[in-house]
């Protein structure tokens, strides 16, 4: 059985989840410092970003993402291990995204990954200090946006 301290703590990370993903989907990318520690380091090279720490993976984000006019980020499926004031997180991600195409026109692309990240309690609540991306799959996927992500 659960204590009241384990069920408080999942419900945070929980709730970090959906936070990260509705300041991403809103463009509030300042509100990510309630989500990751200042120092964090940030992998998101398997879907095609960069990796750093927070403040430039922060950085990059605006400029990166101001090329997709519409996406969203579902999450679920949160598997947390706790083990006092840290935990992991392996949580699925299902994030379709509207490409501009060359020739004019949209089309949406579909991505499904998997977060898995490495958490620490802090004075201000739980912070992600470690977050990386799995691939499960692509659909859709224009082939320039391909190369591209390729040659990062």
């Amino acid at each position: 059985m659960m204590s009241l301290q384990d069920i408080s703590d999942r419900l945070e990370i929980q709730q970090l989840m959906v936070t990260y993903s509705n300041a991403i989907d809103r463009r509030d990318f300042d509100r990510l410092d309630e989500v990751f520690t200042h120092d964090a380091h940030i992998d998101y090279t398997t879907m095609g970003g960069i990796a750093g720490r927070y403040p430039e993976v922060k950085a990059w984000l605006g400029p990166a993402l101001q090329t997709f006019p519409h996406y969203y980020h579902l999450v679920g499926n949160i598997e947390i291990t706790l083990t006092g004031d840290t935990a992991t997180a392996r949580t699925a991600c299902f994030n379709p995204m509207e490409v501009p195409l060359p020739q004019g026109g949209s089309q949406i692309m579909f991505l499904g990954l998997w977060y898995w990240d490495k958490l620490v309690r802090t004075p201000l609540g739980w912070r992600i200090g470690e977050r990386s991306q799995e691939p499960c799959f692509r659909h859709n996927v224009p082939e320039f946006v391909r190369a591209a992500g390729e040659s990062q």
